[in-house]
C-alpha cells in the first residue's frame, strides 16, 4: 500500500497512547524526519494519510512502514547499519551484534563495529519507520517511554 505523499511539509497529530504527538516531516515524497514532541511545530497540519497509518499501528494494525519512503540524510556509514535494522519484522527484535552481523562491513567481534551501529541507532532520524526500537539492547531515537510503548504494540 503505497502512502500518497506532498512535496514538503510538517504533519503532527496528537496520540493518546503515547501521550505526545507524532510529528513528521517530509520534503520531495519522502520523510526526512519523525518524532515525539510534546507539542507541534507550529506550521504543522495534521491530515495525512501516514498519520492515519501511525495511528492504526498504534491502536494496534499492524504495519511494518516498508513502504514508506524514507529520505536518510546521515553519513553513508550509519545509513548501511540504519537501513539493516529497517529488515527486522514487525514484532521481532534483534541485538546489537545482529544489527552488525547484518550491516555490510561490520563485523559483530569488532567493538568500534558495535559502537557504530549504537551511534547510528541514537543518530535515527525516523525512528518508528526505521524500527530502531526492535533493538533490544541499543539506543533509541525515540524517548524511552514512547520506545517502551512501540515495543509493548509488537508484543515486546
Amino acid at each position: 500500500m503505497e502512502t500518497p505523499t506532498s512535496d514538503a511539509g510538517i504533519y503532527a497529530r496528537e496520540s493518546a497512547y503515547l501521550d505526545r504527538f507524532v510529528q513528521f516531516g517530509e520534503a520531495g515524497e519522502r520523510v526526512i524526519s519523525l518524532s515525539f514532541p510534546k507539542t507541534p511545530e507550529a506550521d504543522s497540519q495534521d491530515d495525512h494519510p501516514l498519520l492515519d497509518r501511525i495511528e492504526d499501528y498504534l491502536n494496534g494494525a499492524e504495519d511494518d512502514f516498508a513502504d514508506v519512503t524514507v529520505g536518510l540524510t546521515v553519513p553513508t556509514d550509519q545509513r548501511t547499519v540504519l537501513e539493516a535494522v529497517r529488515e527486522i519484522p514487525y514484532g521481532e527484535d534483534a541485538t546489537v551484534e545482529q544489527i552488525a552481523r547484518m550491516t555490510p562491513g561490520l563485523s559483530a567481534s569488532e567493538q568500534e563495529d558495535l559502537t557504530q551501529v549504537r551511534e547510528a541507532l541514537a543518530a535515527n532520524p525516523v525512528p518508528l519507520l526505521i524500527p530502531d526500537h526492535r533493538v533490544r539492547d541499543g539506543p533509541s531515537a525515540a524517548p524511552p517511554p514512547v520506545e517502551q510503548k512501540l515495543r509493548a504494540v509488537e508484543g515486546r
